[in-house]
């Protein structure tokens, strides 16, 4: 069978015809569905999200990982394994084995440029790992997150090639599109479905534990149907990305183990890795930057809170550790484990300090430049909450260095091995023969081509028509048995956000250029980055020999170049804010123009096909039927419980107008009274301060044409509502944006007919809005 051009091509039947079926010569071969050759495994791949080298007690770390350990006992620790520095880009990388920047995620979807190594479109010639083996005869599935779909295709009508169960090559998918997702209250999809969770937060409802009911069920009906097929499950959990959401139960069990902070915790972490024998006995422990404050410099009233974060989120990895147990145990159950090959690779990246240096309860003050809110006494009085559903916390830099222990860096700082270097854990008792750690260089795009050679599929030449690029990677099928094997791995470039490196035969040259914390800050010119040299003896990066070896470094530097232009990392991008906007960033957007007209039923709608009513006067006009007897429940919302809006009508009747500011501030602006049975319009106009972002401005409320209510903002959120929560008509799915109403009762009762928003233009009001013989719909036309 060629197994080189997929599909595989169909085998024309070439025999003689027959005219009756009942001639005993009309015999003819049996269907044969297409199967993976002989002896091909299943294959689960388990990756977390923001889990540091040092993190998990696999590799030494402070969070226990029993289920990681039982794994790596009967299997293979990989100690330098590597990924990005950053979610989507590692995630398309292990999805397609090549390069990052070569299947266009050169950073995440939502700052998606025009250039080629930046767009977030993977091209036809790099198919995906999934699409391989599902047109070899694999069944596909993948659970958790999905982070590779270019934000303009994230809406309920697609375009789906990009999601999972449309070009990704799974058949099923159950999870949340985007970069993080509220644990109690996801945004959830079947396929391309979007669904409602089983449970609500007080239930005792969490995301982990639900897609891991869902991927034992799929596995179950599999095995029981088709026992012959082989699988392949990727399984990836929105933990431990932030917020950091565990039951209590969970973050209680390390109660006082973080008292005395991070520097000491550093110590212990790296005491254990060398027990271990993940790093060598004469590694070095890196050293501290300046950007990242010692433990003795934090304010001591912040302390208890600092703990409590760390706390946290070791009981969030410990959870998710637990419930990729019960998925290891229903493996074995089924008595499959023993052929299934397993990476459980723990982390996409480094540890996040995206928390800033107190850390943070509700991280959309970071994302909305309002860090410095978070003031010692603010987080104090919130202590008891982080990690519950009023939460969407995140700890501080401190614990994601240490975290990320012995390197230096975290998270987005692709130079370092703090945010590149990933422990591994392979088992697979059937295929491999030895246990232990392994300290052959590898990277995430190495993962597809082992997969391919242990389950003797060929890289194709062609799939779906389009001619394919060789697999970048190399396959790691041999280490598995031999302990010493040298390197097969010997060149690798790194690049996130202007900090960069190149990986040559032991040696690295690195840069680091921006410090992800610091969101607003002036960053150099390329030219000007200081780059640092390590040689094949220095395991942590710990002692630059730049100074004393300028031609190695000179040479590196120029290697790098070779690397960034053939696989599309250039030209380098180092900005920020800019490239949120997607018209600076050249990349397509859902919605043009001033006006958008919204129905009734419509929802799971992200801020990315909606139009943006940030830092701009405009208003929300809809036409409702209010049934006899009365109606309730929401017109339209955005956002959720960290910042957003909502037009409904109370329980009462009575219509509101409700504005979250980032959870800090609730401005409510309501009518008199309940609105009758008929025909109601009712608009929301907002006169924005101007003067720049996170403005205030003034509310009116319009029902029937009549102004019924006026209230005042004085500031409001200036770049993200949420990253999950959606925009919703006639319910607000999620966490409710107002208090006044539960989710799970927002339904509108009535019926909600049309729904514009519009954005000001120059001088424009929004008069014309409360006429109600003006049908919304055809308000388009006047654009």
């Amino acid at each position: 069978m060629d197994r080189s051009i997929l599909p595989i091509p169909d085998k024309a039947y070439e025999g003689p015809v027959y005219d009756d079926a009942k001639d005993p010569r009309a015999v003819y071969e049996p269907i044969a569905p297409i199967r993976p050759p002989q002896g091909a495994p299943n294959v689960l791949i388990v990756l977390l999200d923001d889990v540091g080298f040092g993190a998990a007690s696999v590799f030494g770390g402070p969070c226990r990982t029993p289920v990681a350990e039982r794994l790596a006992g009967n299997g293979l620790s990989f100690s330098r394994f590597h990924t990005t520095a950053l979610c989507a880009p590692t995630r398309q990388a292990l999805l397609t084995g090549r390069n990052h920047h070569a299947v266009g995620m050169g950073a995440i979807t939502e700052i998606a440029t025009s250039a080629p190594g930046y767009t977030s479109i993977r091209p036809q010639s790099t198919a995906p790992l999934a699409e391989v083996l599902r047109l070899n005869g694999y069944s596909t599935a993948q659970f958790g997150k999905c982070h590779e779909v270019p934000v303009w295709q994230t809406s309920p009508v697609g375009p789906f090639e990009a999601w999972p169960t449309g070009g990704g090559g799974f058949e099923h998918f159950f999870g949340f599109l985007g970069g993080e997702t509220n644990q109690y209250a996801p945004a959830l999809y079947s396929g391309t479905t979007p669904v409602e969770q089983s449970a609500t937060a007080e239930e005792g409802y969490h995301f982990t534990e639900d897609m891991t009911d869902r991927a034992i069920g799929w596995v179950q009906q599999l095995t029981a149907l088709t026992p012959d097929r082989p699988f392949f499950m990727y399984y990836a959990p929105g933990a431990t990305h932030a917020p950091h959401h565990v039951p209590l139960e969970w973050a209680d069990k390390y109660r006082g183990e973080f008292d005395d902070g991070w520097d000491a915790l550093r110590e212990r972490i790296f005491a254990e890795q060398k027990r271990r024998g993940v790093v060598p006995d004469d590694a070095e422990l890196t050293a501290r930057h300046d950007e990242i404050p010692s433990w003795d410099d934090m304010p001591p009233e912040l302390k208890p809170v600092l703990a409590r974060q760390m706390e946290v989120y070791a009981g969030f990895l410990e959870h998710t550790d637990h419930h990729i147990g019960r998925l290891v145990d229903a493996l074995d159950e089924l008595e499959i484990l023993e052929n299934t090959l397993v990476f459980y690779i723990i982390g996409d990246n480094g540890a996040s300090a995206e928390g800033h240096i107190n850390g943070s309860f509700n991280e959309y003050l970071f994302f909305n430049g309002a860090a410095a809110l978070e003031t010692p006494e603010f987080l104090t009085a919130r202590m008891a909450e982080f990690g519950t559903p009023a939460a969407y916390n995140h700890f501080s830099v401190g614990w994601a260095h240490a975290m990320d222990t012995p390197y230096q860096w975290t998270k987005q700082v692709a130079s370092h091995w703090g945010g590149t270097r990933n422990g591994t854990v392979v088992h697979w008792p059937e295929g491999i023969s030895s246990t232990g750690v392994r300290h052959q260089f590898h990277h995430v795009i190495d993962i597809a081509p082992t997969i391919l050679e242990v389950a003797g599929i060929p890289q194709p030449e062609r799939v779906n028509g389009a001619e394919q690029t060789p697999i970048h990677g190399v396959s790691m099928r041999y280490t598995f048995d031999d302990a010493d094997a040298p390197d097969r791995h010997t060149t690798q470039y790194f690049e996130i956000g202007g900090n960069r490196g190149i990986y040559h035969e032991g040696w690295t040259a690195v840069t680091k250029h921006a410090t992800p914390w610091i969101a607003m800050a002036e960053l150099p010119a390329f030219v000007d980055d200081v780059w640092e040299l390590y040689s094949p003896d220095d395991w942590t990066q710990a002692d630059d020999l730049a100074e004393c070896m300028p031609e190695k470094l000179r040479e590196l530097q120029e290697l790098f170049l070779v690397e960034a232009r053939k696989y599309n990392v250039l030209p380098l991008d180092d900005r920020r804010v800019e490239r949120f906007d997607a018209a600076i960033a050249g990349r397509p957007t859902l919605i043009h123009g001033r006006k958008q007209v919204l129905y009734g039923g419509m929802s799971r709608l992200t801020e990315a096909t909606v139009l943006n009513v940030k830092n701009v006067s405009h208003a929300v006009a809809a036409d409702i039927e209010v049934p006899e007897g009365g109606a309730a429940g929401v017109i339209i919302a955005q956002g959720g419980s960290f910042g957003g809006w909502s037009l409904y009508l109370r329980h009462d009747g009575v219509p509101v107008y409700c504005y979250n500011l980032m959870g800090l501030q609730v401005t409510k602006v309501a009518g008199p009274e309940p609105l009758t049975a008929g025909s109601h319009r009712v608009v929301m106009s907002f006169a924005y301060d101007g003067g720049g972002p996170a403005r205030g401005g003034d509310i009116t409320l319009t029902v029937d044409g009549d102004a019924v209510a006026e209230g005042r903002l004085e500031r409001t959120v200036p770049l993200v509502f949420s990253l999950d929560e959606t925009c919703d008509v006639g319910h607000d799915g999620g966490l409710p944006v107002s208090d006044d109403y539960r989710a799970e009762d927002s339904e509108f009762t009535g019926t909600v007919r049309t729904v514009l928003i519009e954005l000001a233009g120059g001088a424009q009001d929004f008069n014309h809005l409360v006429d109600p013989q003006l049908r919304l719909s055809a308000a388009l036309s006047r654009q």
